[in-house]
């Protein structure tokens, strides 16, 4: 927990979104975890007044590939800083025609399609715990983030809902598999980060929004197939807007005033393994995730 008491608004910027031009009394802040280092410091500063804490998701440097991306200390550490609403920002390739570069979608649900090489959880090592993620995106704080878009960027698109797909990657989709992905419930998006993230988010009992930035059509178009140069020319031509809906959600979320969500209780009944037979270290380590579900 930061000295000055707990930071209610957690931020994890994507590719493009390496820092927040509209913070004040920045403090970096080394934290270590039982999961590892977080992608970078982390960022504990102020939007207006209000607090909040900001990772770059690949580092301000952007070593990380969607697979190396240490999610599970970078959500480690907002928990322990006090994060309840952790808000996503990500790049993402779309699989509809009516989705276009340069707009934002507010994610409704995900398909994780990665391929287990990464940790998505903070269960194991002798506790086993299984959380709901029937609505892995907190209803509430899509709604505020969606009016807070609107309002403050009123010439974006902006779509209320989208299934996103999660790949392994780091190498972009066939045209094949961008059609499958495409036919697959109907999958509105693509990008590489947003499953893992969620599910961490989920069992450290953090209601959760991703905000994604439409940056090309994939590969199951006739336009030019997605590469990097695609993606970095359309962020750099709307990456202003990230700083703008960033900033907006999190003071019309501070303005709404804290509220209750599934995501909040999710570990009340997660966990299967009895107290006395959970290794001690795992308890240490789980102590700010299920802590208070299990003493």
């Amino acid at each position: 927990m930061a000295a000055s008491g707990p930071v209610l608004y957690g931020v994890i910027g994507g590719s493009g979104v390496y820092k927040m031009d509209c913070l004040t009394d920045v403090s970096e802040i080394e934290i270590d975890t039982p999961f590892g280092k977080p992608s970078d410091k982390v960022i504990v500063a102020s939007i207006e007044g209000v607090r909040c804490a900001f990772i770059p998701r690949h580092n301000r440097n952007h070593i990380y590939t969607p697979s190396e991306v240490p999610y599970a200390a970078n959500i480690y550490a907002l928990k322990t800083l006090g994060v309840k609403y952790l808000l996503s920002v990500t790049a993402v390739g779309s699989l509809q025609e009516h989705l276009k570069p340069g707009d934002l979608v507010v994610a409704s649900q995900f398909v994780d399609k990665t391929t287990g090489i990464r940790r998505s959880t903070f269960f194991g090592d002798g506790c086993v715990g299984h959380v709901p993620m029937g609505l892995p995106f907190d209803p509430i704080f899509a709604d505020v983030a969606v009016h807070a878009i609107t309002a403050a960027l009123p010439e974006v698109t902006v779509h209320p809902r989208g299934v996103m797909v999660t790949m392994e990657g780091p190498a972009f989709s066939t045209k094949a598999e961008s059609m499958a992905n495409r036919a697959f419930c109907g999958a509105d998006l693509i990008g590489m980060t947003t499953a893992t993230e969620s599910k961490l988010a989920r069992e450290a009992e953090m209601a959760h929004c991703v905000v994604a930035m439409v940056t090309d059509m994939d590969a199951w178009s006739d336009a030019p197939h997605v590469d990097v140069a695609t993606v970095m020319k359309t962020l750099a031509s709307n990456g202003h807007h990230a700083q703008i809906f960033t900033k907006a959600i999190i003071l019309a979320l501070h303005a709404k005033g804290e509220f209750k969500c599934e995501a909040h209780d999710a570990c009340q009944f997660a966990v299967m393994t009895k107290k006395d037979h959970i290794p001690a270290a795992t308890l240490k380590k789980l102590e700010p995730i299920v802590g208070r579900w299990i003493n």
